[in-house]
């Protein structure tokens, strides 16, 4: 979605609104598709001072595994996301700032890459979610299992005879 922003950067005290809907449903994370229904983006551009801020509210749908016992989580994420833009960057190193020549932003772009960048790299049930068990692969937070807690990995086994000593 273009966002044409001359009217912000020309006056002072300028606020310009646009809220559209954007289907990122293609986007892998981590092997899985997580967005389940389109990106519901609210973008707010506002010149104050003669500086431009951009204001992106997004909310999304999702569906992802638990990284530790596997359970299905679905919810809503909502985020904001703040830039500012300039029409000329005087040093093109500098990611605190957007550069707009023509006063035109591609909000898809921006969005896509904010939400890639800020989504959580684990995902838990819980916050104290107890996982599998590594013998026989029983979800721990249904309850105990009957595998012997106290056998020791064979790889590991050697490792026994120092602590003997």
């Amino acid at each position: 979605m273009l966002f044409d922003l001359k009217s912000v950067f020309l006056n002072d005290g300028e606020t310009k609104r646009l809220s559209y809907e954007l289907d990122i449903s293609d986007i892998s994370m981590d092997g899985a598709f997580p967005f389940t229904s389109p990106v519901r983006i609210t973008a707010s551009a506002h010149n104050r001072a003669s500086l431009v801020t951009l204001t992106l509210d997004c909310e999304y749908d999702y569906e992802r595994s638990c990284d530790r016992c596997g359970a299905l989580l679905t919810g809503t994420e909502k985020v904001t996301f703040t830039h500012r833009l300039v029409q000329t960057l005087v040093d093109e190193t500098n990611d605190d700032y957007i550069e707009t020549p023509d006063f035109t932003l591609e909000l898809d772009e921006v969005a896509v890459t904010d939400i890639i960048l800020g989504y959580p790299r684990k995902f838990l049930c819980r916050e104290d979610c107890r996982g599998l068990c590594q013998s026989c692969g029983k979800n721990l937070n249904e309850g105990d299992c009957d595998c012997d807690k106290h056998s020791v990995d064979p790889r590991l086994e050697i490792l026994k005879q120092f602590m003997e000593e």
